[in-house]
Formats: structure tokens, sequence, C-alpha cells
């Protein structure tokens, strides 16, 4: 099919095809594996029948451990059904509430979803970064490519508290500081969303921070504001001016599509809030390092006391625990 002509007269629609076949495929080849797997547990099964021999009970405990974490898995992602869920996912994280702590623990999630990507094979950009005046982060973005990344990353939407003693303070006193967490999906070419111009205002600067020689002399930053929204993007990664504003309208155009899936476009600002306004009452998280420690997601009411974990990225639980808390509260509203 793909080696006729005609099949890429529609490149977009070609690149599409393509896709679901492979998605095809690679289902019937882990449908093969698990067969494969299971018949080879069989055979161990019978051999144990005849005799007793701990190195072949070993090897069918760990094939149907195994085979139970891929079908939990296949289960999970079952629930990753909506139009963008397979694709990558833009992250952004700003600074909320808290001063320099904020800035900080904004760095420190920064390292959470890093650490959380490398151990999914996932690979990770930069595509903005501020950084803070003191410490830390004032706000960075992440573009993140990896199968199902932003079906799995968008539980992570929502404010993140943090509570601990200050490293800050002279006093030693606890703090309580927020970073908000945005997630978007990265849009194939085939996606497209017309933005009149006058509808946008586009601003440079200088990048700042480190870099080549160009990134403190000449104006590469590039912002753009969606006026009737007032949503915003920055991208400064890039070397040229043009490469950022490009990126910049894929970001913008990414914000709009997920707040026009939400049907809420008329509501936008309530959205941002939701997002944007990391403080008191507005948590989906609280990451408590004193006077105890514990991890709390206060949509499932999952909870940990590995804290060192979770900061070293194993957010799989919290992950896992939204996407079926969430096809649960779908379902109990299409049956209401």
């Amino acid at each position: 099919m793909a080696s006729q002509p005609e099949f890429w007269d529609d490149r977009a629609t070609a690149q599409s095809t393509l896709q679901d076949l492979n998605d095809c495929k690679s289902s019937l080849e882990q449908l093969d594996r698990w067969q494969s797997s299971l018949e080879d547990t069989k055979a161990v099964l019978e051999l144990l029948e005849l005799e007793d021999d701990a190195a072949l009970l070993e090897e069918a405990i760990d094939n149907v451990t195994q085979l139970d974490r891929d079908l939990e898995l296949w289960d999970l992602q079952q629930l990753l059904s909506g139009e963008y869920d397979k694709g990558g996912a833009v992250l952004t994280i700003n600074a909320g509430a808290g001063g320099t702590d904020a800035q900080d623990w904004t760095e420190m999630l920064l390292r959470m979803y890093a650490r959380w990507c490398e151990k999914q094979g996932y690979s990770v950009k930069t595509s903005e970064l501020s950084s803070g005046e003191e410490a830390g982060i004032k706000s960075v973005t992440l573009e993140i490519e990896g199968r199902y990344a932003y079906g799995y990353l968008k539980s992570e939407k929502g404010t993140h508290r943090l509570v601990r003693i200050s490293p800050f303070n002279a006093n030693g006193k606890r703090q309580t500081s927020f970073a908000g967490v945005e997630v978007m999906p990265i849009l194939s070419e085939e996606v497209t969303l017309d933005i009149p111009e006058k509808d946008l205002e586009i601003t440079t600067s200088r990048a700042g921070g480190k870099g080549g020689q160009n990134v403190n002399k000449v104006e590469t930053a590039v912002r753009i504001t969606h006026l009737p929204s007032g949503l915003a993007v920055r991208c400064t990664e890039e070397r040229s001016q043009l490469q950022n504003k490009e990126r910049a309208m894929a970001l913008l155009k990414a914000k709009l599509l997920v707040i026009a899936q939400e049907q809420r476009l008329q509501e936008v600002a309530e959205i941002r809030g939701d997002i944007v306004e990391a403080a008191w009452g507005n948590q989906i998280r609280n990451y408590v390092f004193h006077p105890y420690q514990m991890v709390k997601d206060l949509r499932t009411e999952t909870e940990t006391n590995a804290i060192d974990d979770v900061m070293d990225g194993d957010l799989d639980g919290f992950i896992q625990a939204y996407l079926r808390h969430n096809s649960s509260s779908e379902t109990a509203v299409v049956s209401a």
C-alpha cells in the first residue's frame, strides 16, 4: 500500500495511516509474545508435575509475574483513548506563592519529571527556562516525546504544594510553597488551528542566562499573547527569533486546543486559574517533608511516605490511580 505513488498524495493522511498500521502491528506482536510466554509457562508446569525443580519453579513465577505486569500496563493504556493521548506532551512548571522557596520547589519538580521521563525512555527538550533571582527557577517548559506521554502526564495538571523546613529561612521555620503544572499535547502537523493576526501580540527580548554568544546580545526570545483569552507562551531555547516564534505558536495552538476540547473556551480565565494560580486551596497534591514525610494526591487519596522515591521520579502509582479514578468518574456521569 505504502509503495503506491498515490498513497502519498496526502502526506498527513498517509503518515496517520502508517501510524495506525504500526499500532496494529505492535499489538499483534505483543499478543504473540503473551501467547509464547503462556506456552512456555505451561510446559514448565508440566515438567514440575514430574519432578521438583526450584530453578524451573522460579522461571514459571517470573513468566507469570511479567505477564501480569504487561497485562496491567495494557489495561491501563485502554484508558488513554483521548485524541492526543498517544503522543508527546508539553509540560510547563511555574513558581507560585512562596517566594524563593517556590522557585526552588519548581526546580525540584523539574528534576522529578525529568527523572520520570528518563525511566519511561522518553526524550526531553527544554524550550523555555527563566531562572530565579536567588535560587531555583521561575518557570520552565519541557517538550516530552514518547508514546502515551500526554496521556500519562495530563494527570499532573494542577497545583503542587510543598511543606518543609525552609533552607532559605535563617530561623529554620517551616515554609509552605506552591508550583503550578500545565500539560498540553504536542500537535502533529496535520492539526490546524487558524488564529487571526489581530488576536496576537508578539514581543521579543533577550533570552538571558547561559548560552551562545547571541543569547544576551540579540533579541531571540519570543513571547506570544492570545489577546481574547490572555493565554501567553514564551520560547527562548532556539538560536533564532524565527525558530522561537514557530515553537511559541505551536505551543499556543496546543493550549487553545486543550481548552476547546474541554468545551470551556468561554471560561478560559477560570481554566487558567485552575492551572496557573498556585496558592492555598488549589492544590492537587501535597508533598510534606516536615514534620513527617508523605506525598498525598487529594483527588484520589493515593499516598505514600516514600517521598525520596517520588522526588526521584516514581510517579506511576499516582498517575495510574488518577487514570482509573478519572475513568470511574466519567463512567458514573454517563450512567447518571
